[in-house]
């Protein structure tokens, strides 16, 4: 993460003085459409018997943002079902589920003169899960709430196109139960890396 970080930081730095571009204004709202990458933490909580691990998942992002003022919107995220793996430490493979995170998002966009245009964001996430599937019984996974962290920078590459590079830090916590029993609380915590094309309206 500090690495993607870093280098969303070092590239808004070294083009903020190319070209002018378009501030988003009051009133503008933009549609994006991508893929994100959700890579959860390497440790995701002791589901018995051991430490769990659930799998790296890409799927389409789809974002839409409107501007309640100068170069501060509002922005939902939504994508197409995300299927992770589960691994138990000690068992092996025990299962999958999958998930949709809506997420909304206050963003400020930080002006430059520039292409290229960084932003930070935080907001709340709703994760859904669904069809969670194993061999095992019956398994469940709670939906979570928790905060959602957003940096990034966009692209400019026309009047009303750009590309956008993100990343963002989602807390996912769910509780979990096997054929009706807790079994312990997945940790998952991913980061969330995505790449979209965004247009302004």
């Amino acid at each position: 993460m500090r690495k993607l970080i870093s280098a969303l930081s070092l590239s808004a730095a070294a083009l903020a003085l190319a070209t002018p571009a378009v501030a988003q204004s009051q009133g503008d709202w933009t549609f994006g459409v991508g893929v994100a990458h959700v890579a959860p933490k390497s440790n995701n909580g002791t589901l018995a018997p051991g430490v769990a691990r659930v799998g790296n998942e890409t799927q389409l992002q789809f974002t839409g943002e409107y501007f309640i003022r100068d170069n501060i919107g509002i922005e939902l995220l939504a994508a197409t079902p995300f299927t992770h793996g589960i691994n138990v430490d000690g068992v092996g493979y025990v299962g999958e589920a999958k998930q949709l995170p809506p997420t909304l998002s206050v963003n400020y966009h930080i002006p430059t003169n520039g292409k290229i245009t960084p932003f930070v964001g935080v907001g709340i996430n709703y994760t859904t899960f669904f069809e969670e599937k194993t061999a095992l019984g019956t398994l469940e996974l709670d939906d979570s709430l928790g905060l959602a962290l957003n940096l990034g920078a966009d692209w400019q590459i026309s009047d009303r196109g750009a590309m956008r590079f993100n990343v963002r830090y989602i807390d996912i916590d769910s509780d979990v139960t096997l054929n009706g029993a807790p079994i312990g609380t997945a940790e998952i915590d991913p980061i969330v890396a995505g790449v979209s094309y965004v247009h302004r309206f």
